[in-house]
């Protein structure tokens, strides 16, 4: 009896084993299954996706409101003041934000009486935005939509920052000569040019000098009164058509 029962026991221990084998197998299965195979999903609700490379690089993130990403330069997550719209946020291969897709109203209120807004931008690297097509309405109905580009220097924004505040430390009458050599040699941030229509009715476009200056308009206006004006560097009319 005693023969048969350690035998039994001999059975039960060699069936253990082998579903323990069996349900290893078949766990290790299903999860290479699934990291080898596409899934197709009909519907998903989700508040953000990272997309990132095979090593874990980070390349887009498509977010909410509540759980956008802030942008990084340099490696360091942006600081921001409050909270950054929906949409889509691009990253370099260095890791660094280089522009976006973001939209929504104009404040936090959801009654629909903020208007709403629209903007996708590219940046230049290292540094902030340099390109931008964007839409603003206000809770008027009246709305803004155009083209931007901006002039950049070749530094990184916390080398501008760190220019910039460098010259703001300086006596009233060497800071603004000091802002005025940056200006001239591209050193700060300036609008180049705009293209679009304003909450007027107009169309226009402006081209600008370096340091931001308008030096030449082309404007329709909302009666359809076309006009080209020239400029100097203190904003004064030089020439214009039809001729004043």
């Amino acid at each position: 009896m005693d023969e048969k029962l350690i035998g039994l026991e001999k059975k039960v221990f060699r069936l253990q084993l082998l579903c323990g084998a069996m349900i290893a197998l078949c766990g290790l299965f299903l999860l290479t299954g699934f990291a080898a195979q596409k899934q197709k999903f009909a519907e998903i609700d989700v508040e953000r996706i990272n997309i990132v490379e095979q090593d874990g690089t980070l390349r887009m993130a498509i977010s909410n409101q509540a759980r956008q990403h802030p942008g990084i330069l340099n490696g360091k997550p942006l600081k921001r003041d409050g909270p950054r719209p929906p949409g889509i946020i691009f990253f370099n291969h260095l890791g660094d934000e280089m522009g976006g897709l973001v939209f929504g109203d104009n404040s936090a209120k959801k009654d629909g009486s903020a208007g709403q807004s629209g903007w996708m931008s590219w940046d230049k690297l290292r540094n902030d935005q340099i390109f931008a097509t964007y839409y603003s309405e206000d809770k008027s109905g009246e709305y803004e939509t155009g083209m931007k580009m901006w002039n950049r220097p070749n530094v990184t924004i916390d080398e501008q920052a760190a220019q910039y505040e460098a010259a703001r430390s300086l006596p009233e009458a060497e800071r603004k000569a000091a802002v005025q050599a940056m200006f001239a040699r591209g050193g700060l941030t300036s609008e180049r040019l705009f293209l679009g229509k304003r909450k007027d009715n107009s169309t226009m476009l402006v081209m600008s000098d370096i340091a931001g200056k308008a030096r030449i308009r082309m404007q329709v206006a909302a009666d359809g009164t076309p006009k080209l004006e020239f400029l100097d560097g203190a904003g004064k009319v030089v020439s214009s058509l039809p001729e004043k």
